[in-house]
């Protein structure tokens, strides 16, 4: 299993919601992977010293950004589904199955992971 955070939890961590932190910790306790896209980062990131819970939280979060294999497949799956948020792509993409999603928009989320393929737990946030 894999944590995937899009930038609505990354806010949801910054705005102190006690559930989405308790998975966060919880997924670090049981050494469960947590990652996200550089691209959720940027939505979310305003003023580092100022998001002090934020910053702790991505120490312990795998970051991904779009490399040249993921913007390929990122393009392919926003043509496959007539979509444009490259963001919300990357995080499907970054989905693994069995992976547990949490999101701000899983109407999106769900449509993107289907057109993958993938069997994805959602979560809204």
């Amino acid at each position: 299993m894999t944590l995937v955070l899009d930038a609505g939890a990354l806010l949801a961590v910054e705005s102190r919601d006690r559930a989405v932190v308790a998975k966060i910790r919880s997924a670090h306790e049981e050494q469960i992977p947590v990652r996200t896209s550089s691209g959720a980062v940027a939505q979310v990131w305003r003023n580092g010293s100022q998001q002090a819970r934020l910053a702790r939280a991505l120490h312990g979060i795998d970051e991904q950004s779009i490399d040249p294999r993921s913007s390929r497949e990122i393009g392919f799956l926003l043509a496959e589904t007539g979509t444009s948020d490259i963001v919300d792509a990357h995080i499907a993409v970054l989905c693994p199955d069995d992976a547990h999603l949490l999101t701000s928009d899983p109407d999106d989320l769900d449509h993107l992971l289907g057109a993958l393929g993938r069997t994805v737990t959602i979560k809204q946030v």
